[in-house]
This record gives structure tokens, C-alpha cells and sequence, in this order.
């Protein structure tokens, strides 16, 4: 049985890997809502890997949704993060991975927190930690690359602001609106994400 469910734990972490490929690769031909970094749809399941298998999972969920960034970045496939990487590749596969990981490690941190002990915990406490994990993931997402490029690529900033005033930009422009629907998203789906999580756990168990 335990062999059975080691076995089970490892695809359904094989399918989170690879639906974090594919929405990141999705999310890289949308085109910028807003100023000059796309938007991304990778959050939803790195949380769910979160949930389901804990800190280590999340930062390898994150970790992976930062390789396709980085990837996305030297491709080109991702304009603004290809001038990052023509600016400095090293800086910008820092930001790639420091924010990914983070984004899955984090949320990972704090559901278990607001959960509490697994065996005590009421359903009640459940959804509000996996709303806190969802919410969690663009806050960390976002708060990292925002702060890589106040660290790293200030003239790049203010090459992409055009003149503009920088706070405005980068409240608006360069993360202000992504933030904004990758935040709804994770929000209108956090039930989806509570039920898909007491699907799979009861399978697993």
C-alpha cells in the first residue's frame, strides 16, 4: 500500500510538474496587459503542489516554474525578460529562481501554519489556509521581481518607464495590473484548489 501510494504521490507531482511547463509557455505568448512583463498562469498549480506535498514540493513546483521563465527569457519568448537577460543573465536567472522557489516555498510555510496540526485540523481551518496559501503566492511572486529590479536593473526600470514617473510605473506598469489578475485568479479558484487538494489527499490516503 505505501508502495502504491509513493508511486501515486510521484505522478501526480509529474503532472503538476508538467502543467507548470505548459502554463508558463502559455503565458509567455500572452501579450503584456500592461507595460512590459507578461502576466502568468503558473501560480494555481504550484500552490496545489504546495498544499499537497509541502515545502519541498512547492520549491520544486517553483523551482521549475522559474527554469521556464528563465527559459522563456533567453528564447525571447518573454520580450521583457530577454532584455533583462541581454542586460545581465546572470541577475536575471537569480530573480528567475529566487521568486519561483519562494513562490511554492512560501505558500507551503504558511498553510501549515494556519492549518495546524493535520490531525486537528476542521474544514473550516483548511479553506482558510489554502485562501492564505493562494493569496500568498502573486503577493511573493510579484513583492520578488519588484524588488530584483529596484536592486538590479534600476536604468532598465527607467528605460522602461519612458520618462514616466517610476513609482507610477511600477505600481501600474510593471506589476500594478498583472499583480491585480494573477491575484483575482488565484482568489475565484482558491475553491477549485481546496477541492481539487481533498480529492487527491483522499486518494494518496
Amino acid at each position: 500500500m505505501k508502495q502504491n501510494q509513493k508511486v501515486l504521490r510521484m505522478v501526480e507531482m509529474a503532472m503538476l510538474i508538467a502543467l507548470v511547463v505548459v502554463l508558463q509557455m502559455i503565458s509567455a505568448l500572452i501579450p503584456p496587459i500592461a507595460g512590459t512583463v507578461s502576466i502568468t498562469l503558473t501560480l494555481v498549480p504550484v500552490v496545489v503542489g504546495a498544499i499537497l506535498f509541502g515545502k519541498k514540493g512547492g520549491a520544486v513546483l517553483g523551482f521549475t516554474f522559474g527554469l521556464i521563465a528563465l527559459i522563456n527569457c533567453i528564447t525571447g519568448l518573454d520580450l521583457g525578460g530577454n532584455m533583462l537577460w541581454n542586460a545581465n543573465p546572470i541577475l536575471t536567472a537569480l530573480i528567475c529562481f529566487v521568486k519561483g522557489i519562494a513562490a511554492g516555498f512560501v505558500p507551503a510555510v504558511l498553510y501549515e501554519a494556519v492549518r495546524g496540526k493535520k490531525e486537528q485540523a476542521s474544514s473550516g481551518k483548511k479553506y482558510a489556509a489554502a485562501m492564505v496559501a493562494a493569496l500568498s503566492a502573486p503577493i511573493v511572486n510579484t513583492g520578488l521581481f519588484v524588488c530584483g529590479m529596484l536592486l538590479f536593473f534600476m536604468d532598465t526600470l527607467y528605460a522602461w518607464a519612458g520618462g514616466t514617473n517610476l513609482a507610477s510605473y511600477i505600481l501600474i506598469g510593471l506589476a500594478g495590473v498583472n499583480f491585480l489578475v494573477e491575484f483575482l485568479i488565484n482568489i475565484i479558484l482558491t475553491p477549485a484548489i481546496v477541492r481539487i487538494v481533498e480529492v487527491v489527499k483522499k486518494k494518496i490516503n
